[in-house]
């Protein structure tokens, strides 16, 4: 596992993939979107898509993919009525300041929307998707648009946001190339890798950083200010509501609005340091929750062991036929973030130590926005022998591996990726037993 402390290697890396000078505070005081962690809209943060050229006489053939489902409404059914109710009960009893009683009525007046739409995909979350699949066919077209009859093998998991997602792409594939063959699948029979998380000590180890994550929230969460835009009576605040709940209750509605067209805008609420913390809980939450976190012995990233298994086997296959074509999954955050750490994607996988300076060496809007994805590109010879390479992108991003390089940068031998990952799932197997 990678320290911070040791990593020549790594350092180099995150230099190569982000070239990162500004800091995350830096970056969500200029873009406060990105506070929303999981919650980030997609087309916000788009790169600029100049990829490395393969190396000559490589082609692409097999692309393998892992995305998560678009924008969507919140799914807790708690989730706005721990908003509203205190909000409510502030009004009943006159404690409302003007700011106050304008945020309730944008609040009761955007409910309204999420009756019946509780986890729903929504059209933001739609429209991410048809553009990831445009892109697909235009930056990869000797698979997607030059191959006749081209096979599809598209799966997603049995929840409807995900369905959806996948048909969007889909379309767009299809209507870059009409001849292709594509075959989507939807069953609880590929629940244990699109959305299954290893059992043990993954589990485990979760359970017992709930007083950690607690804390670290607690500490984090300053409410004074909110609670003074929002109330005309502090003490009233202080003794009748758990204020710290509300303002992170808030921000979570706030933060999700930007998966909607034309909602109301809530972040105003909020300062710049405020969204700044309140990211940093979120952050936490996430790195011990599903990264390489010490605090939890590194294992959380294993929740994806059949994930990866899945990746390697129908790679071992569709490279051994040599044919063209591509294998689509769809699913979930929670899948793709510990991948991600689990892959070793850029500077996905850091162990950090201190969980105060997490947010200098990893930032999980970087990792998992709506509609986040995985995408592995296989590339062979046109002519003659050579070995097979393979090429990452984390959210149309180029992405390092951890693997040695070809003398093209991003451009890896599948073998030596493959060993790598193989040895690291196999040493975790046998050290389960």
């Amino acid at each position: 596992m990678k320290r911070i402390l040791a990593t020549l290697t790594l350092c180099t890396a995150v230099a190569i993939v982000s070239a990162q000078t500004k800091t995350a505070r830096e970056e969500i005081r200029e873009t406060p979107f990105l506070a929303g962690s999981n919650y980030v809209d997609y087309n916000r943060q788009l790169p600029d898509f100049r990829y490395t050229k393969a190396p000559k006489g490589y082609v692409p053939f097999y692309f393998s993919h892992y995305g998560r489902h678009g924008s969507r409404w919140l799914i807790g059914k708690n989730d706005y009525m721990h908003v509203l109710q205190p909000l409510r009960k502030a009004r009943q009893q006159g404690k409302l300041s003007r700011d106050g009683q304008e945020a309730l009525r944008q609040l009761e007046q955007f409910h309204k929307t999420t009756d019946k739409r509780l986890g729903d995909l929504t059209t933001v979350g739609e429209r991410q998707h048809h553009g990831i699949g445009r892109r697909i066919a235009e930056h990869f077209p000797e698979i997607f648009v030059k191959t006749k009859g081209l096979p599809i093998d598209a799966r997603s998991t049995n929840v409807e946001r995900c369905i959806l997602s996948m048909m969007a792409e889909c379309e767009e594939l299809m209507a870059a190339n009409p001849t292709a063959r594509i075959h989507n699948d939807v069953s609880k029979s590929l629940q244990y890798y699109l959305n299954q998380e290893w059992e043990g000590p993954v589990r485990e180890n979760g359970d017992k950083t709930r007083r950690l994550r607690a804390e670290f929230a607690d500490r984090n969460t300053h409410p004074q200010r909110l609670s003074e835009v929002l109330f005309n009576d502090q003490q009233w605040a202080a003794d009748s509501l758990d204020r710290k709940a509300l303002m992170r209750d808030l921000f979570k509605v706030a933060v999700n609005m930007q998966s909607h067209d034309d909602a109301p805008d809530l972040m105003r609420l909020f300062t710049n340091d405020e969204l700044y913390d309140l990211w940093r809980i979120a952050n936490q939450n996430w790195y011990v929750n599903y990264g390489a976190a010490p605090q939890t012995g590194g294992v959380m990233p294993f929740s994806q062991f059949n994930l990866l298994t899945n990746f390697i086997e129908t790679a071992d296959t569709c490279v051994a036929l040599g044919k063209t074509q591509a294998t689509m999954r769809f699913g979930h955050e929670v899948c793709v973030l510990p991948l991600a750490c689990l892959m070793e994607l850029d500077s996905c996988g850091v162990s950090v130590d201190n969980l105060d300076e997490l947010d200098l060496h990893w930032q999980n809007y970087k990792i998992f926005p709506m509609a986040c994805n995985i995408q592995l590109i296989f590339y062979k010879p046109k002519k003659g022998d050579g070995p097979v390479l393979v090429k990452a992108l984390l959210n149309e991003r180029e992405a390092t591996l951890p693997a040695g390089a070809t003398a093209t940068p991003y451009y890896y031998k599948w073998a030596d990726v493959r060993a790598y990952w193989k040895k690291k799932l196999d040493d975790f197997k046998r050290n389960q037993k």
